[in-house]
């Protein structure tokens, strides 16, 4: 059976879905949609009824793209909150045999089965490694021969009542949730690479309403760190400045403005709307300049965060986001940053923009994770992937 996937993302301003199928190493996007989204705050749900609402108008849109309906999901939940500990766990392998998934699983059940999380509940289990007899210490110990299989786990766990009102939520919406992952993971694991499973880094989201910043040390998140500014409030210093309508400053920063103003065009202009009857041109110089000090600050504000959380050398540091699409994003970043940070880069056929990160990112997690375990898992069943092949 063919390992189809979809991932859902709640945002403050959209909702993000993707249906990928994984073909070899490959993912390819089957479908994807950003669709405004009501009643959802930083990802948490603020108010049930728009957000349902705003669930099932996103679904339907998939749905119409890919001719059959999903139901089942793999969902993204917001990392603030969260809270991070380490267990061990032990298992006898069966027969004294080859190490299979199922004592890959028995190990991790058995990190965490007889701990309290109170009030939380349990998101991931992460393994830092394996041990095969005390010895010959592994990152995927499959296919190898002993006795015991033993196992740390850096497991996270988030407030039992903002989880549960997201599950109901999506429920609500029509859709099954077969596995939750916090969107910074998502991140880490879209825009990472191999050479990052070894070093300490940072990735910066930048949100709508809030920038989210996680420290990672050889791909596990350690920290997590939220500071309240976001992709609005350059919406809301272009609308003081210019006295135009919020949604139209959005557009005026999405599709005029550029990032590092030495880079804008005072000749270039754009027509804003004052009121019913009055407009106004202004140019991309000072539009730039009013984008530029409030990106300026939010980065300065991320690289402090980041020192605040960890005393680590940060060997890479990747920003994300919306906002992070900007024309000369990236010349700003290295000003304030230097050459250890980039703007992440999705290459992606269908999802060729970095507000998709963290959907995409949880659909390759949720993969790994079965991959560990040996297990091959479908969204879709037999029929319907027929369906898909005959679109």
């Amino acid at each position: 059976m063919s390992d189809i996937y979809t991932g859902i993302d709640l945002g403050t301003d959209s909702i993000k879905i993707i249906v990928c199928e994984k073909i070899g190493d490959k993912y390819h996007v089957l479908a994807s949609t950003s669709s405004p989204s009501s009643g959802i705050e930083r990802g948490f749900i603020s108010d049930m009824k728009l957000a349902v609402n705003s669930i099932k108008a996103a679904v339907k849109k998939v749905n119409v793209i890919l001719g059959i309906e999903i139901n089942k999901v793999v969902a993204c939940i917001p990392p603030e909150g969260c809270f991070l500990d380490i267990l061990s766990g032990t298992c006898d392998i069966i027969d004294y045999n080859e190490i299979s998934g199922v004592d890959v699983s028995n190990a991790l059940l058995n990190a965490f089965k007889e701990h309290d999380f109170q009030e939380n509940e349990l998101v991931t289990a992460m393994p830092i490694n394996f041990t095969i007899d005390g010895d010959n210490s592994v990152s995927d110990p499959k296919g190898l021969k002993g006795s015991t299989l033993s196992t740390r786990v850096v497991v996270s766990t988030t407030p039992k009542e903002q989880l549960y009102r997201i599950l109901e939520a999506l429920k609500l919406g029509g859709l099954e949730v077969i596995d939750i992952c916090y969107s910074s993971f998502g991140d880490y694991y879209a825009l990472s690479n191999k050479k990052y499973d070894n070093l300490v880094g940072a990735i910066i989201n930048i949100g709508e309403e809030s920038t989210n910043i996680s420290v990672f040390n050889r791909g596990i998140q350690i920290k997590n760190g939220l500071l309240p500014v976001g992709s609005k409030n350059v919406d809301k210093d272009l609308t003081y400045v210019f006295k135009c309508k919020i949604s139209d400053s959005r557009e005026m920063k999405e599709n005029f403005a550029v990032a590092l103003s030495s880079y804008a065009d005072s000749n270039d202009v754009w027509e804003v709307k004052i009121d019913k009857d009055t407009t106004k041109e202004v140019n991309q110089l000072g539009v730039s300049k009013v984008v530029e000090a409030r990106v300026r600050e939010l980065l300065k504000l991320a690289k402090n965060e980041i020192k605040n959380l960890t005393n680590r050398e940060i060997r890479y540091i990747i920003i994300t986001g919306g906002l992070s699409e900007l024309a000369g994003f990236q010349y700003l970043v290295e000003q304030e940053f230097g050459f250890v940070a980039k703007v992440g880069n999705i290459t992606t056929i269908g999802i060729r923009h970095n507000k998709f990160s963290s959907c995409y990112g949880i659909i390759k997690f949720f993969n790994d994770k079965l991959d560990l375990r040996d297990k091959h898992y479908s969204m879709f069943n037999s029929e319907e992937i027929k369906s898909l092949r005959d679109v």
